[in-house]
């Protein structure tokens, strides 16, 4: 019994030594900033001073904060406008690209191209692309005998003109996991459905969708935080001197700001705890609802 009980804690041992450096570093990164940054919201921190109490001074700030809504609501504006949109373009060329087709390997790299490049470089060619003298976009479209916008500079289309930026970039992604889900879909409800005289929409509507909402509820609860977190592409296409920047500055983007430009690491803070409420809020309500609309098969 006793060469057992040593044989089960020497594997319970090189198990957790295996698993060490990834706890190390989830604690390190994720968990430690967390509380640094709770900590640093009631105190005053600005440049290399060390922390003073202010209690909830930074948080009466945030509430008359106008930047705040501002860069709030073209936050929650960027999440409208990518998270239904890059889902579902998502989903369909994940369904395609689960068929047999020729080619499929070859589709699935270019569409999972974005996913392993640098969001620097990704944010360069799109702003040389929606240049207003010598983009691509609006060489095209003058070929055409239309007159091409100033996409970054307009402050209507300067949100947009990211947001599709963010769309494409996610589609890669999601496409890999949805995938994955449509992939264990058993053969047998199609087969079934086959011999029932149903359509190709019908079965996507009513096998495809009820099968991978599972794995479409992931996707979509991903997509949100990360859309909630933009800030690369703005950093990257726009400048604070554009006159569209204040129609696009993100709240990630005003956190940067106060926290490494203005360097008041203690009000930066304030506004990362504001997001990350909200994110628990709108995940929270995401899990709430999915209820009604996500299958799992027992």
């Amino acid at each position: 019994m006793s060469g057992k009980r040593n044989h089960k804690y020497t594997t319970w041992i090189y198990g957790y030594l295996f698993i060490a450096p990834t706890m190390l570093g989830v604690l390190i990164l994720n968990l430690w900033p967390v509380f640094q940054s709770f900590y640093y919201s009631f105190n005053e921190v600005k440049g290399f001073k060390s922390p003073k109490f202010v209690g909830l001074d930074n948080y009466s700030r945030l509430i008359h904060d106008t930047e705040i809504y501002r860069a709030l609501l073209n936050t929650l504006l960027y999440c409208v406008l990518t998270v239904p949109l890059g889902v579902i373009i998502s989903l369909v060329v994940a369904v395609f690209l689960n068929t047999k087709i020729k080619g499929k390997g070859i589709f699935r790299s270019i569409y999972f191209l974005p996913v392993v490049s640098a969001p620097v470089a990704v944010a360069l060619v799109w702003k040389w692309l929606y240049n207003p003298q010598y983009g691509l976009i609006n060489q095209l479209l003058n070929s055409m005998g239309l007159s091409g916008p100033d996409w970054l500079g307009s402050n209507f289309l300067a949100l947009p003109s990211i947001a599709i930026v963010g769309i494409w970039s996610m589609i890669g992604y999601n496409m890999i996991i949805l995938i994955a889900g449509l992939q264990n879909i058993p053969r047998s409800l199609y087969e079934a459905a086959d011999i029932d005289g149903a359509g190709p929409i019908a079965k996507f509507f009513k096998i495809t969708i009820p099968m991978v909402s599972p794995t479409l509820f992931f996707v979509t609860i991903i997509t949100v935080i990360s859309s909630f977190q933009v800030f690369d592409h703005i950093f990257m296409m726009l400048t604070p001197a554009s006159p569209s920047f204040k129609y696009t500055e993100s709240i990630v983007y005003l956190f940067y700001r106060y926290t490494f430009e203005n360097y008041n690491k203690g009000y930066g803070s304030t506004i990362v705890i504001l997001m990350l409420v909200i994110i628990l809020i709108l995940t929270m309500i995401q899990i709430l609802l999915q209820k009604k609309w996500v299958h799992y098969d027992n």
